[in-house]
């Protein structure tokens, strides 16, 4: 498979980092060893947490002894983890489109069902104008740089019951995050979404709480998902990345060099995690399978057309600076 270019263009986020501090003078290079903290969202055998884990080893071993990173050991959620990031608790975080809810609502369709076929159009509108001004939002009111997106694989469907077409998740108790968008277009598909956080996910599940989840396959291999669910459906409604991005002012702290240290061993962590699913995504739709779950493929089409409507209303609303046809088109 070729593999898609994920990063935003290097220059335009390298000169958004290399910014002087408020007196005008570029800071020193600090003598010491920097302390990185760095903070993710996900379980420990998750694709982001293990991109975290991946960048402390590039940015330890090739960063001449100069920086430490710390992984903190704080609640794995997203929320949390854009909290501690945004306020600069934390100088690094690996999360999911999170951000992009909180500080650029405007542009979540980037992280919204049925908007982008695949990753390589979400690659090239995420390089085009449309990412960047969501790039500039989010640096602007959430105080971060994107460096960049991990492709987590498309999001599909798990339940206790088989499900062919559209018609079969009417009433259905579906666990969601607490996403709005993600919650009106799965009502508008028929389902009774149950938001729950993802540490609650696998409970959810085996008390029953909720009947059915959805998510990309490897967050369905790594939470276990196999033990509580007996179906997987491929209906490949969202292309799920995962973000990387820092603290802007402890960017702008740093020297140049320290600089290009960090953020040269982050890109060279998404690169790996990207490629580690790209090439390990139907191995592990093969092992669920081996685990116990029955893999259907549903009639897609059908949920598509049902969410239609959602979608295009949200252009309308929420995402108006742009169209799903001007989306599309790219």
């Amino acid at each position: 498979m070729k593999r898609q270019s994920i990063l935003v263009p290097v220059l335009v986020l390298l000169m958004s980092c290399a910014t002087t501090s408020q007196s005008g003078e570029e800071p020193a290079p600090a003598s010491h060893t920097i302390t990185i903290k760095v903070v993710n969202a996900f379980a420990p055998q998750n694709i982001m947490s293990l991109t975290a884990d991946r960048f402390k080893e590039v940015l330890e071993r090739d960063g001449g002894g100069r920086f430490l990173v710390q992984i903190l050991d704080v609640e794995r959620t997203e929320e949390k983890a854009n909290e501690l990031c945004s306020s600069g608790a934390a100088h690094l975080q690996f999360t999911g489109g999170y951000p992009l809810q909180v500080f650029a609502p405007e542009y979540s369709f980037f992280n919204a069902p049925y908007v982008m076929k695949d990753f390589a159009h979400f690659t090239r509108v995420w390089n085009g104008p449309l990412g960047d001004a969501a790039r500039r939002m989010v640096a602007e009111k959430g105080n971060m740089l994107w460096i960049g997106n991990v492709y987590r694989g498309f999001r599909q469907t798990t339940a206790n019951k088989p499900i062919y077409s559209v018609e079969d998740v009417q009433g259905l108790r579906l666990r969601l995050p607490g996403v709005q968008t993600w919650v009106t277009v799965w009502k508008a598909m028929g389902a009774d979404p149950v938001t729950v956080p993802l540490s609650g996910l696998y409970d959810s599940l085996k008390t029953g709480k909720a009947e059915a989840s959805e998510g990309d396959i490897p967050q369905i291999h790594s939470y276990k998902l196999y033990e509580v669910q007996k179906y997987l459906i491929i209906t490949n409604h969202l292309v799920q990345t995962g973000g990387v991005l820092i603290n802007k002012p402890f960017c702008e702290s740093l020297s140049e060099a320290d600089r290009k240290a960090v953020w040269d061993a982050a890109v060279e962590a998404i690169e790996w995690a990207t490629n580690k699913v790209m090439s390990e995504e139907g191995m592990l739709l093969v092992d669920l399978q081996k685990k116990g779950m029955q893999v259907i493929i549903p009639d897609a089409a059908s949920f598509r057309e049902k969410g239609k409507t959602a979608v295009e209303e949200l252009f309308r609303t929420l995402w108006s600076v742009t169209t799903w046809e001007e989306v599309l088109s790219q």
